[in-house]
This record gives structure tokens, sequence and C-alpha cells, in this order.
């Protein structure tokens, strides 16, 4: 399967410092991969309600939330770019794997036997010196990607506070370069790696 990308920016800034990143490691990409680049403060998603109990989801076929669910099923890779908002992801990427719930439970979806051992890569900027404050949301992808039997590629992680400070992030920058290079392993949850 050739590799298609899907860029989920959840960002409530258009331009900011985690796309800015984002793009920086997009870049390196060999130019055949299939690039989808997705803004959910540009098209937004609706909230999600949990049915479980009360009746089937239906799959979506129209507007933003189709749209999305589409270009999730044609990724081989999505990366998650989300600013680190109170240490974890943003509301919109929140929103977004809360509809994942609803997917898995779609008749005809099958959408965990078919984003199984595709891979899920994250991307953030904090204006933290100390990168475990980014734990919470490094843990949020890849226990997702882990739940789904995705491969997970990391998270690239930089720093800055006000639009443009990334691109003074040496370290960032030279990460980026390389970040989608290598293979991603098989996610797994915590307790399974001791």
């Amino acid at each position: 399967m050739e590799r298609r990308f899907l860029f989920v920016l959840g960002s409530s800034r258009t331009d900011g410092n985690t796309e800015a990143l984002a793009r920086r490691a997009a870049e390196q990409l060999d130019p055949s991969v299939e690039q989808t680049w997705f803004s959910l403060a540009e098209r937004p998603l609706p909230d999600f309600a949990d049915l479980r109990h009360d009746s089937d989801h239906v799959r979506p076929t129209e507007g933003n939330l189709a749209a999305l669910l589409d270009a999730t099923l044609a990724a081989t890779d999505v990366v998650i770019a989300s600013p680190l908002y109170w240490y974890s992801v943003s509301t919109q990427v929140k929103r977004y794997l809360d509809h994942w719930s609803g997917w898995l439970r779609t008749p005809g979806l099958d959408f965990r036997a078919t984003m199984a051992g595709r891979t899920l890569w994250g991307v953030t900027v904090l204006a933290d010196p100390a990168a475990s404050v980014a734990d919470p949301l490094v843990g949020t992808l890849n226990n997702s990607a882990a739940y789904l039997g995705m491969r997970f590629g990391g998270v690239l992680l930089g720093n800055g506070s006000k639009p443009g400070d990334v691109l003074g992030d040496t370290e960032a920058l030279a990460r980026a370069k390389s970040f989608f290079g290598g293979g991603a392993p098989l996610a797994r949850f915590p307790h399974e790696t001791r």
C-alpha cells in the first residue's frame, strides 16, 4: 500500500507553531506521498454523542465529519498535530478521537480492522522547557493507537509560545527532518511493556 498521510490540525490558531513544525516534518516526505491536511478549526466537527447503549451509530454521509472519516479510512499514516493544551490534546482533537468510539460501533465500517497496522504520529509544541509535561498527550496518542492495534511513531516535540517561536527551536527542526523516516513499532499500553 502506498503511503497516504492525513495531518489533523488541532489548534484553535491557524498557522501556529504546531502546524509550522508539522509542515517542516512533512516537507521531508517523498513528493510521491499523498498528503491531506484537515484543520479542525476551519472545519469543525459536531460534538460526539455516545449512543452505544441506545442505538447504533450511523455512518456520516455529508459535512466535515464524513470528510474526515473518509480521509481517516484512506490514510496509512494519521498525524495528530495538536498544541499542548492543559497538558493534553486540544478540545478539537479530543472530539475527533471521541468520534473514533462511534466509528468503532458503526455497522459495516469495520473501523478497528481498517486502522490496525496503520501508523499514528503526533506533533506538538509546548511552552514549557520540560518535555515531560507533554507525557499525558503522548499517552493519549499511544494508548489510542494501542487500542486499535496501530503502530505509534511517537510525538515530535517543539518549544514555543507566541506564533513563530518554534522556528527558533533548532533541535525540534533537526528532529523534524527525520521524524517520518523511521519505522514505527506496534503501539503497546504501558502495562504491556513492563
